[in-house]
């Protein structure tokens, strides 16, 4: 077989199979990146593939880079993380050496994507190990100010409740919240997932509200439904109203999402008269240094942590940060940080996941770099080898800066020997 038709064979191959691909060879080139890793990525032009690509596997704590260095396996590495596109992704991963002969000649992360399994059975923000009341909720916002007083009222008058907003804003909170502040109490309160089997749904939920026992139902993004099974647990809300206080939410406005064919317009009706909009966390940023403030008092007292919290640099870098993923992203953000915490005070930038570095950094060049880089008249056009310099400036400092200026660690990342790059550094100096 011809070696253009075996190269065709493989690329199709690794291109339509259900797992995200990338391989490096021994110098950490990347030599398959499959469209699957892409998706995942949320990678969808050529500029961004080969950006990503030349980088991810020379950054020296990535799992590819490891792998390279120690010979070992990684197996069965879970990660949360949040694509380019602002998507919440859950993989398993397994990092291989390859080895020919017995000698390295690269490396392959293999990744399955878990999200949908995962957010199943994953609520919104963990829980805190005890009732989740009005009074846990850190937020200092007037916008949060104002989400809690109206589910306050709703919690009075026990109406059924519509929330709305991105994934991960805490809406399963103000659901919570409205079910500790009932008066007279509810016994039980119980989500229901509605990403779930559609008919295991509604038999739990019959069985629920079956009970002699007065319960709050919480409908967590109740547009994952179909319009036909909408209308199913209308039906059960209507006729269990009077003993049960119902609550749903759903991920958009409710109103684009009828005129998308996604909620019923019955259902909304069932609940609008209390509507309330939890708003993106990039809408709230006082709301962050709260939260992480009350994140690190729980892990001390659960750990004997020394924790204190972040510093300077990273906090900034924090309050900087749009979260596509809201509080959850930051949530899980620093679940990882802890985990991989020892005895330090504060959180300094090497120790943020390199996912998460190196999103920031990408976020930082698309900002400055297209006024930077792109002629938009004759007066931007300068001579071929003067915009290449200034590209390869760029890039090099933007380098040295994720690596807080240690020259060693930036070379290795780019692929240059020590040497190399102090001449390329003294000459942008001169």
């Amino acid at each position: 077989m011809k070696q253009q038709n075996l190269h065709e064979i493989y690329k199709y191959i690794t291109d339509n199979i259900s797992a995200g691909i990338h391989a490096v060879d021994a110098q950490g080139k990347t030599v398959i990146y499959n469209a699957k890793m892409r998706e995942l990525k949320g990678i969808h032009s050529l500029e961004e593939d080969q950006f990503e690509q030349e980088m991810i596997a020379k950054i020296n704590d990535s799992h590819l880079y490891r792998v390279l260095k120690t010979c070992e396996p990684i197996k069965n590495y879970k990660m949360n993380f949040w694509n380019r596109v602002g998507q919440e992704i859950v993989t398993i991963s397994d990092i291989l050496p390859i080895k020919k002969d017995g000698e390295l000649i690269g490396a392959v992360e293999i990744s399955k994507d878990i999200t949908e399994r995962e957010l199943m059975a994953y609520q919104p923000l963990r829980r805190y190990g005890q009732p989740l009341t009005f009074d846990i909720i850190t937020a200092v916002s007037p916008l949060m100010a104002g989400v809690i007083e109206r589910a306050k009222m709703a919690a009075k008058t026990r109406m059924p409740v519509l929330l709305y907003g991105e994934s991960g804003t805490g809406k399963d909170m103000i659901a919570e919240g409205i079910h500790h502040d009932l008066n007279p109490e509810n016994d039980h309160f119980i989500t229901l997932i509605c990403r779930n089997d559609e008919q295991a749904l509604i038999d739990q939920l019959k069985q629920q509200i079956d009970k002699n026992e007065q319960v709050t139902i919480f409908c967590e993004r109740v547009e994952y439904l179909s319009l036909e099974g909408q209308e199913r647990i209308l039906n059960l809300f209507k006729e269990h109203l009077e003993s049960h206080v119902f609550i749903a939410s759903v991920g958009k406005d409710p109103i684009d999402l009828i005129e998308k064919g996604q909620l019923s317009k019955d259902l909304y009706y069932f609940f609008a008269s209390v509507c309330i909009n939890v708003p993106a966390l990039s809408d709230r940023k006082e709301d962050i240094k709260p939260f992480i403030s009350d994140y690190f008092n729980r892990y001390r007292n659960n750990t004997g942590s020394r924790i204190q919290g972040l510093s300077a640099k990273v906090e900034q870098i924090f309050l900087d940060y749009d979260w596509p993923g809201n509080l959850k992203e930051l949530e899980v953000l620093l679940d990882d940080i802890t985990s991989t915490m020892t005895n330090e005070t504060l959180i300094d930038f090497d120790m943020l996941p390199i996912y998460f570095r190196w999103k920031v950094q990408s976020e930082e060049l698309s900002d400055t770099t297209g006024s930077m880089f792109v002629a938009e008249n004759e007066k931007d056009i300068r001579p071929l080898n003067v915009f290449m310099n200034e590209v390869e400036e760029y890039y090099i400092q933007n380098a040295l800066k994720m690596f807080d200026g240690n020259v060693s660690q930036t070379a290795k990342a780019l692929g240059l020997r020590r040497q190399s790059l102090q001449y390329r550094l003294k000459k942008f100096n001169e």
